[in-house]
This record gives structure tokens, sequence and C-alpha cells, in this order.
């Protein structure tokens, strides 16, 4: 048999003490990630981890270090493939995507250890579980903090809800309106809401606004014929 000529004891300690690096460290990842119930947990992390690692040692005793180098790349995108695939869209919320960054670290940690470099694998995995552990109360006070429209990049809308029959005239109307206060209008759209009513929404090009100034100009249009309800909102960007 070809592993009998084959087989040195050395290579395969070599690829043993990587593979179990990979699984200790992945499964510290992997814990941290089950205890809080996200959708890759304990194995996943693991086998990410243990298989980034076993590809990047088989490179490394096939063709060295140029050949490792290679095999990282396409660890990484596939592992992209892989975390698009824990990444929920729910209406305007994206939920998963601190597990598929999890999921790249996982890889990067077992990369490392595939590469024997088993001091930075290490090191990566603290950052990692610090990343999602002592962070979080820093995040935590963040989201709990109400949104400063001046120091945040936002969207402003400007909403109109009219009659059909007053669409053309008072979407013209807004725009002059709303450029008449200094808020350029970049996009208009229209949305029907029931019949014989329209919702004309006027995205504003300026990043911050002060509202008094949009109030006086949905408290002026209000007033207009055909006119149901006006007002405006605003919302982060993506």
């Amino acid at each position: 048999m070809r592993f009998l000529t084959t087989f040195q004891t050395y290579d395969f300690l070599d690829t043993l003490v990587s593979l179990t690096t990979a699984f200790v460290l992945g499964t510290l990842i992997g814990a941290e990630r089950q205890y809080r119930l996200r959708t890759a947990g304990l194995r996943t992390n693991v086998l990410v981890a243990v298989s980034a690692a076993a590809f990047v040692d088989l490179a490394m005793h096939l063709t060295g270090q140029d050949g490792a180098v290679r095999v990282i790349a396409y660890v990484v995108s596939g592992i992209g493939f892989l975390g698009a695939g824990v990444i929920m869209k729910e209406g305007m919320n994206v939920r998963g995507l601190n597990t598929a960054a999890t999921l790249w670290g996982s890889a990067a940690v077992g990369s490392c250890a595939g590469a024997d470099m088993v001091a930075q694998a290490t090191a990566l995995t603290v950052f990692v579980l610090a990343g999602n552990t002592l962070l979080r109360p820093l995040v935590n006070a963040i989201n709990r903090s109400p949104i400063d429209s001046r120091a945040s990049e936002v969207t402003y809308e400007f909403r109109l809800t009219v009659d059909d029959a007053s669409l053309d005239p008072m979407r013209e109307l807004l725009v002059e309106k709303l450029e008449a206060a200094s808020y350029p209008v970049g996009d208009v759209n229209v949305i029907d809401r029931a019949e014989g009513v329209a919702e004309i929404v006027a995205t504003l090009v300026s990043t911050a606004v002060e509202a008094k100034e949009l109030d006086a100009v949905a408290a002026e249009l209000a007033r207009h014929s055909g006119v149901r309800h006006a007002t405006w909102d605003v919302s982060t960007k993506d």
C-alpha cells in the first residue's frame, strides 16, 4: 500500500496538532454561540474551524506555503457563501450578520491552526470571543440611546396623502414647497393606498433637517383641498 511508504510520523503529528488546536478553539467560539442560541452554534463553528485547518494543512504538506496561501483564499470565499446561508431578512430587519461574521472568524482561526500558527490562532480566538461578549454591554447602551439626526446618517421622507383628482398638482406643489424651504427632493414615488386615495412619498436629499421647518411645510400643505394627511418621517440608512 502507498500509505505504508508515504506515512511519516512527524507530518502526522503536525497535522494532529493543527486539527486539535482548531477543534479546541472552535469549541470555545461555538460554545458562546450555542449559549446564545444562535443559528450557527457549537458544531457548526467547530466544523468550520477544523475543515479550514485541514485544507490549509493539506496544502502546506503538498505544495508548501505558496499552496497554503491559495487555499486560504478559497477558504475565505467558501465561508462567504456559508455565511450568506445564516443571514435572514425579516421586513426591514436583517438577522444573522453577527453569526456569519463569527463563522468567518472561526475559519480564520482554523486557517491559522492549519498553517501551524497556534499562538496566532489562540490570540484570534480571544479577540472573537471578546467581540461577542465584552462589546455586548456597549452595543446595548448605544441601541438604547436616542437617535441624533445630526450625528447619524438618516433618510428623510415627506408623505402626502391625497385624493386621486389632486395627485398631479399636489405632487408638483409638494416639490415646490420643499425646495422653497431649502430641502431639495431626490426622488418622488406614488403609492396607491385605497380607491381614490394615493400617497406621495418624496425623499429628501438632505441628511439633516430642522423639524420645525418640515412641520411648517406639512401644516401648509394639509390646508389645501384634496389633501387628507401630510407628515414626514426619518429612518436610518443601511
